[in-house]
């Protein structure tokens, strides 16, 4: 594994109107199209199947065995549908992708399309980035404009159109079958399944769904064949990836590297923790996926060892915090966020958010003696372990993750709280809480 960066996605951001199809194509861009309608449909699975691409939006499925479930002998229309809704806090890496290089995007939507047979794919994007809506429609204009989409696509006798989205604005969105709802005009809320979108998805038809970064690596794929894209990465996690480093770090950003790179790595290229500090907590996956320490520093980041340090890789959300952090504020932050962005469907998450805010605010704020307060921990830990699990989909165990292993690794924090009545962190308190890194390492 090269511990170097890998432009591949983010090639163009730094050019002159990288946005603008004339910059894309002078780069290569659109010519896997001919390479794929050379092939089959089949071909063009097995080749993204042998690269070893797995989905770039979190949870790490095979991509060409995602597109493998269609059910060619189904008589209804196929569909391809992208999921564009990025809006976890930290996530940021679909939204720069889409401005700065919205024309890869198109052109994996038409291979990926062509792969399925389908004749009709969606993008769906958050109704809030309302700029970068226009930016991929706007690309999506000029790949029609130059035959690259419409009616018999470079003479291929393949037929496509493309339709950009604008969703209502609801993180729940992001799950797929929700996404579904809403692309429909329903209001977003999970599907109970099966039956799988892959058989009855949109419009009860067979439909893959997939992120922004995963249909977007399609193109080199195609264009350079599996065993580069495989030569990337590990073993079990092949290929390259956008991180997005966040928090207190000298310059946060995007950096694609390939899958398998540690935090060390990636801090030394964004010039390490501020000055003067120290790292505390991170997360490797978004602000959904359990919380790491400074101990995590070498932990390569890819879907196995990530998952063997008790996390999960996710949408590879770095957000990165140092020793002036409260971790109970962070975490009640988060976790108001999912209790507001709760659909409501079911009611261990409806109800559970709820009460996890309650605990985690008297907590914070230290409203509970030292003695209670021990047992309000436990009751929290509880709550969390009855909504993981239970609730209708993966929102509620998220909402979970950052609690649980807060606690896990910084319970001493949280009982400080208690002997201080409110946050040992609060610059107004006269008395500053001793242990209040001891729980952390030099972050380099």
């Amino acid at each position: 594994m090269s511990d170097t960066l890998t432009p591949v996605l983010t090639d163009l951001w730094d050019a002159k109107k990288g946005w603008k199809l004339q910059t894309y194509a002078a780069r290569g861009g659109y010519d896997a199209l001919d390479t794929a309608f050379a092939m089959s449909p089949d071909d063009v699975i097995a080749r993204v199947k042998d690269s070893g691409l797995r989905g770039r939006g979190g949870a790490g499925f095979p991509t060409g065995m995602k597109w493998s479930f269609i059910p060619q002998d189904n008589p209804r229309p196929k569909y391809l549908v992208v999921n564009a809704d990025e809006s976890e806090p930290g996530t940021c890496k679909d939204i720069p992708l889409m401005m700065g290089n919205p024309h890869v995007l198109v052109e994996g939507v038409i291979l990926s399309a062509y792969a399925i047979r389908a004749n009709q794919a969606f993008i769906y994007i958050r109704g809030e980035v309302l700029h970068v809506i226009r930016r991929v429609q706007a690309a999506v204009a000029e790949a029609y404009a130059a035959g690259h989409l419409g009616k018999d696509i470079h003479g291929s006798g393949y037929d496509l159109d493309v339709v950009v989205h604008a969703g209502a604005g609801a993180y729940i969105c992001g799950e797929e079958t929700a996404l579904l709802e809403g692309l429909e005009g329903r209001r977003g809320q999970p599907r109970l399944r099966p039956p799988f979108p892959a058989v009855a998805g949109l419009y009860a038809s067979p439909t893959v769904i997939n992120n922004v970064e995963s249909i977007a690596s399609v193109p080199a794929i195609v264009r350079n064949g599996a065993a580069w894209f495989s030569a990337m990465g590990t073993e079990k996690s092949a290929g390259h990836g956008i991180f997005s480093l966040s928090g207190h770090v000298v310059r946060p950003g995007q950096y694609e590297a390939p899958l398998g790179i540690t935090l060390r790595e990636l801090l030394d290229l964004a010039g390490g923790i501020r000055p003067g500090h120290e790292l505390k907590f991170w997360t490797p996956g978004g602000s959904s996926t359990p919380l790491l320490t400074a101990e995590h520093l070498d932990v390569p980041l890819d879907f196995e060892g990530v998952g063997s340090a008790g996390s999960m890789l996710g949408t590879r959300a770095l957000q990165v915090f140092d020793d002036t952090v409260c971790v109970v504020r962070a975490v009640l932050r988060w976790t108001e966020f999912y209790k507001h962005e709760s659909c409501g469907k079911c009611t261990p998450c409806r109800e559970g958010t709820w009460w996890l805010v309650q605990a985690l605010r008297r907590l914070e704020h230290g409203e509970v003696d030292e003695a209670d307060g021990a047992v309000l921990i436990d009751q929290l830990l509880d709550q969390c372990d009855n909504i993981l699990g239970r609730s209708f989909c993966a929102l509620g165990d998220g909402a979970t993750s950052p609690i649980s292993s807060s606690i896990k690794y910084f319970r001493e924090e949280y009982l400080a709280h208690l002997t201080h009545g409110g946050c040992p962190f609060d610059p107004a308190r006269s008395t500053a809480w001793a242990g209040a890194g001891a729980t952390t390492e030099a972050a380099l």
